[in-house]
């Protein structure tokens, strides 16, 4: 990433320049409605983030965690089209602008509409685009726009929808997946990593698949899901440090935390998707390590992986949740037919 570019720590730094002096008190209380909401099962037709001290609170629990989990899913469009960019930018729902951070740190210059119906929360944002320092948040167009059936979309390059369906109700997210793979040349949803996050997520790829776009992330295939529903559920992990403000509206004492979250990535044009991603944390034991994947072939397996297999044994041992299988610069073990996975 170009280091000129957006990253997490400046997100938290304009954050703590944005929120200082938020009583903590009532920031706790608006975390502790929000975490309801978002933990919660009701779909809701209103704005979930009613005024400013919503907005404030919300902004400082949860947009650094939202940022590191786009950005991850990005990361994974940027390896799947190395050399697409997109100039344009759609980011449905997008509030106080997390999922805009991350584009403007995965690529310089999209031109970027932030479209959400909570007014506090577009205004928000846009004052912490306005001290980022970053031209292209500086330039981004923040509209208030009703999120649901009805909502019209100009063409362009890629549409983000980042913890959005959740709100909706079910025939009101099917039309806006819709309505988004109509208008984007790719499409990045993105929900928490819970089985009821990953339902959503699966029935906007069958969407986006039946709208004629490909799966570009995090499957390895367009193919049906191979995950049982009810037995398991596919989602990732991003890490998150944590400033002191993010530890005092949270009230946690760790540095860090680990945000959960399930995603798809699809697009109109041909992507390379992976021949195989971890979809477990690795587990490794004395001269092997196990890894759970997903593959094009074979759908779910479990490889392992030990010190006969030289080089594809030491890169297992340094990979990642989340990670292609194997690395692209190694191949898989002598008799995997290129799959470079082995059982």
């Amino acid at each position: 990433m170009n280091v000129t570019l957006p990253t997490a720590e400046a997100l938290r730094t304009a954050l703590a320049a944005l929120l200082d002096g938020l009583p903590p008190k009532q920031a706790a209380q608006a975390v502790d409605r929000l975490i309801a909401n978002y933990r919660g099962t009701t779909p809701t037709d209103a704005p979930v983030l009613r005024d400013r001290s919503d907005v404030a609170a919300y902004a400082a629990y949860r947009m650094p965690a939202t940022f590191e989990a786009v950005r991850s899913a990005l990361a994974a469009l940027q390896d799947a089209a190395p050399d697409w960019v997109p100039a344009t930018h759609t980011d449905i729902g997008g509030g106080t602008g997390a999922a805009s951070w991350a584009v403007a740190g995965a690529w310089e210059g999209p031109r970027t509409t932030v479209l959400d119906w909570a007014e506090p929360a577009l205004a928000l944002g846009r004052e912490l685009a306005g001290i980022s320092g970053i031209p292209a948040l500086r330039a981004a167009e923040w509209r208030r726009a009703r999120i649901g059936a009805g909502l019209e979309l100009a063409p362009t390059d890629l549409i983000t929808v980042s913890y959005v369906l959740k709100e909706l109700t079910a025939d009101v997210r099917a039309a806006l997946v819709d309505t988004a793979a109509a208008a984007a040349q790719a499409v990045v949803v993105v929900e928490p990593g819970t089985p009821d996050g990953y339902a959503r997520i699966i029935e906007a790829r069958d969407r986006l698949i039946a709208a004629g776009l490909k799966v570009a992330a995090p499957c390895p295939h367009n193919d049906a899901c191979p995950i049982e529903p009810g037995t398991d559920w596919c989602h990732f992990s991003a890490r998150v440090s944590r400033s002191s403000l993010h530890r005092q509206v949270k009230g946690g004492s760790l540095p860090y935390e680990d945000e959960k979250f399930s995603y798809v990535v699809a697009t109109r044009f041909d992507p390379e998707p992976v021949r195989a991603r971890v979809t477990r944390k690795p587990q490794i034991r004395k001269g092997q390590v196990l890894l759970d994947l997903c593959t094009r072939d074979e759908a779910l397996r479990r490889s392992t992986v030990t010190k006969r297999h030289g080089e594809l044994y030491r890169a297992a041992r340094d990979i990642a949740w989340g990670d292609e299988w194997p690395p692209p610069h190694l191949p898989g073990p002598p008799g995997d037919s290129g799959r470079g996975i082995e059982g």
